[in-house]
């Protein structure tokens, strides 16, 4: 079916039958009565819908979408709004939103990441207290406690994390969104699916095989490992010590509860004796040649464009930082040596995520399995909009279960069908229509960076989203993922973790505080030099070639950023955490 001429049967059906509430009527269903947003002029379509044009700025690299996007013009017929998404190129967060602010031109809508606090403090946002009020869907969203922990210290809510958050708080998730140390599938099949645990055995088993296959079928070099370092991303890098010790993703610190959950105690993980072995291991692979020279230098789009290549054996990274960006190019036919064609996907580049730990036998918790709140950043509505309440009702509209299925599923009869049971569905070539970068920039509106949902759908039968829908999900698998998943006995990624299943902490995770920790504090003076200071040192000990030398140096130059002061008020932030939670009834298992 072609899609174009689908898209236009619906639209007409959409016009000819349908007559939406206005905006001001509330429960997200759009407006009627059209008005100028402060990104774009209005628009009529068809003679019969005006359309307000919005912007919307993510502080995070992403595609924009092609003009007159198929489901983009679908959700803007039902809304009233269409969006207009940019994204972070050639900035770090911080400097984009800097470079906004000055710019004194602020786009409607925005998620500015480690910006978000800047905004907040230049008084640049909406308040969100009356219009969850006013939406339902939006309120539903969170808690009453989960709200309140959005709250600045004016008492007001500007900015919701639309991330991570399942629906009913049914958490049906099949894939490992967050760190792990990755691998490519066809590495695995090599070697006849062993047991990986340790740092020792992962790199051996990449060395080996870069040994034994130095080239891709097109004569590309193969890399065992590469790594990423430029900006906020160096987490890539830096963090694993806490991950191999067995504690789940605090991100800024361990936090130790041997003393028992009502006793837990702040640790520095920058300066334990695993994270010497573990930067003394990537020392040693790099001497040996099995770490990408270009590791420390790359920026964040010269690793994707490495990544896609295919050539990249492993990598420690979160799965929404990457994979997102591969998947095209993994499903685009390739010209082998031979002249025969080939898809990266096909022989077995795809990478599934392992939990090493420091020593065999460690249990660990790379994986999270409840949701996780980060109130640090979010979608925001900004001063310049010239109706905040159209844009409120918007972000409102876009949880409506049919704008979310359009977001997330597509189009019934183009992008999925649906079984006699109401089980969504799709055909292999609708399958592969997804994985393709060309098809999605002019026929798919995720508004990524929007409200949305993961979990069970409101029906009771899908999931929110694709690739949480069971059947989808195993049928969505390259011919190789499928047999390492079988060889492994695993039906998700995230039983590839084999992670300890713990109930998160109530400070978990604590890098929703330190992600925007204010420098007008001495921790959050001492936090900027710990991490100017890691920036600079930890690829230059990877690098040593003395490195229980540069090692040292290293920790005499981080002592000198005084972390006890970051970690004295990291154990702070815990405590009233902790007592915030037990004053709504909390209690340790």
């Amino acid at each position: 079916m072609k899609t174009k001429k689908i898209v236009t049967l619906i639209l007409a059906s959409m016009l000819a039958v349908s007559s939406l509430a206005a905006c001001s009527n509330g429960g997200g269903t759009g407006a009627t009565d059209a008005t100028t947003g402060a990104g774009g002029e209005t628009q009529a379509t068809s003679g019969e819908k005006e359309i307000v044009d919005f912007t919307m700025f993510a502080a995070m690299s992403g595609k924009e979408k092609d003009a007159n996007n198929d489901i983009q013009e679908i959700i803007a017929q039902k809304t009233g709004v269409r969006v207009k998404e940019t994204w972070l190129t050639g900035q770090d967060a911080g400097e984009a939103i800097g470079s906004i602010i000055a710019s004194g031109k602020l786009p409607d809508l925005i998620d500015g990441g480690d910006g978000s606090v800047t905004l907040y403090e230049n008084g640049l946002l909406v308040a969100w207290d009356d219009y969850l009020e006013k939406y339902p869907n939006l309120k539903e969203m969170y808690t009453d406690e989960e709200w309140d922990k959005f709250r600045m210290d004016d008492g007001h809510i500007y900015w919701a994390n639309v991330f991570g958050n399942s629906y009913n708080h049914i958490n049906t998730a099949t894939g490992q969104n967050g760190e792990a140390f990755w691998i490519q599938v066809r590495v695995l099949e090599w070697a006849n699916y062993p047991k990986i645990e340790t740092l020792d055995e992962y790199f051996k088993l990449l060395e080996d095989y870069a040994a034994a296959n130095p080239e891709l079928p097109d004569g590309t070099p193969v890399i065992p490992y590469t790594c990423l370092c430029e900006d906020w991303k160096y987490y890539c890098l830096e963090n694993a010590p806490m991950f191999l010790d067995g504690y789940p993703n605090d991100g800024c610190c361990i936090v130790n509860i041997d003393a028992g959950m009502d006793k837990p105690k702040v640790v520095d993980y920058n300066t334990t004796d695993t994270a010497k072995m573990y930067f003394k291991k990537l020392n040693e692979e790099y001497a040996k040649g099995a770490i990408d020279p270009d590791f420390a230098t790359q920026t964040y789009d010269e690793y994707i464009a490495k990544l896609s290549t295919g050539r990249v054996l492993g990598l420690c990274d979160q799965y929404w930082d990457f994979a997102y960006n591969i998947m095209g190019p993994f499903a685009s036919p390739l010209q082998a040596t031979d002249g025969t064609e080939f898809r990266l996907d096909q022989i077995g580049c795809d990478y599934v995520p392992l939990g090493l730990v420091a020593k065999k036998g460690m249990s660990q918790q790379w994986h999270s399995y409840d949701d996780e709140l980060n109130q640090s950043s979010g979608c925001a509505v900004t001063t310049s909009c010239k109706d905040p309440d159209l844009a409120f009702a918007f972000l409102s509209a876009l949880l409506d279960q049919d704008i979310h299925d359009l977001r997330f599923w597509g189009i019934e009869g183009v992008d999925y069908l649906v079984d006699e049971n109401g089980l969504y569905y799709r055909t292999e070539e609708m399958r592969e229509n997804w994985k393709s970068d060309s098809y999605k920039a002019k026929h798919t509106c995720e508004y990524s960076y929007c409200p949305q949902w993961m979990g069970m759908s409101r029906d009771g039968i899908n999931r929110m989203q694709p690739g949480e829908q069971p059947s989808e999900f195993v049928l969505s698998l390259a011919e190789p993922l499928k047999k390492c998943f079988e060889a492994y006995g695993v039906g998700t990624y995230v039983e590839f973790l084999n992670s300890e299943k713990v109930v998160n902490a109530p400070w978990y995770p604590l890098w929703s505080w330190s992600n925007s920790i204010s420098s007008d504090t001495p921790g959050g003076v001492a936090w900027k030099k710990m991490g100017e200071t890691k920036h600079l040192w930890l690829p230059t000990v990877v690098m040593s070639k003395d490195f229980e030398s540069d090692w040292a140096a290293y920790q005499a130059a981080y002592a000198e950023c005084e972390p006890e002061k970051f970690l004295e008020e990291a154990q702070a932030e815990v405590n009233k955490r902790l007592e915030t939670a037990q004053s709504y009834g909390w209690t340790p298992n």
